[in-house]
């Protein structure tokens, strides 16, 4: 039986909820903020109230935006002859592994290869779903890995706002289109 990993066949997910996540942490670095107990609450009571559908959605979201910064990165590393997996992997792989107060080690090698599968251009989602189901140990991994694919850009572009901005624009020309 064949899988199709084709990010064409993939449900998005909640793409804007994942960068609002994503984003609030890039600024709470950048500006080397503690979360405010109270925002933090109700970010939790915000999460919470989705239910499960919608906590798929935004785990999809999340799935979505590795694709998309992968992808944005692999170009701007192609533009320069460069390989973005040369590149990108090792500090990813390096940074995730230093979060071990955060990040399981056993979730690395998963977020690596769903970045290289990223690279390839396949889903991160359906390469997942073919890998088995999440575990719960995996999800700061992912959030992490979405914060370094964005921190990444960010750095690279040398602008804090250049991957929340570039999600924005996606999403709004896909509003405009017709798709979202």
């Amino acid at each position: 039986m064949s899988f199709s990993t084709d990010p064409h066949s993939t449900p998005v997910g909640d793409v804007g909820t994942a960068m609002f996540l994503i984003d609030a942490r890039l600024k709470g670095f950048r500006d080397d903020i503690r979360p405010d107990p109270e925002e933090q609450q109700a970010l939790d009571d915000f999460l919470a109230s989705l239910g499960p559908q919608g906590a798929a959605d935004v785990l999809d979201g999340a799935c979505t935006l590795i694709y998309l910064f992968t992808q944005w990165l692999r170009q701007a590393h192609e533009a320069q002859d460069k390989d973005v997996l040369e590149y990108v992997l090792p500090f990813l792989v390096g940074t995730l592994g230093a979060m071990r107060r955060s990040v399981s080690p056993e979730a690395v090698p998963t977020m690596a290869a769903m970045v290289v599968a990223s690279a390839l251009g396949q889903s991160p989602t359906l390469w997942r779903r073919r890998h088995g189901p999440w575990h719960p140990e995996e999800m700061a991994a992912l959030e992490a890995t979405a914060f370094l694919l964005a921190y990444h850009i960010n750095d690279l572009t040398q602008d804090a706002d250049a991957a929340t901005r570039m999600i924005m624009e996606a999403l709004s020309v896909a509003e405009e289109n017709g798709i979202a």
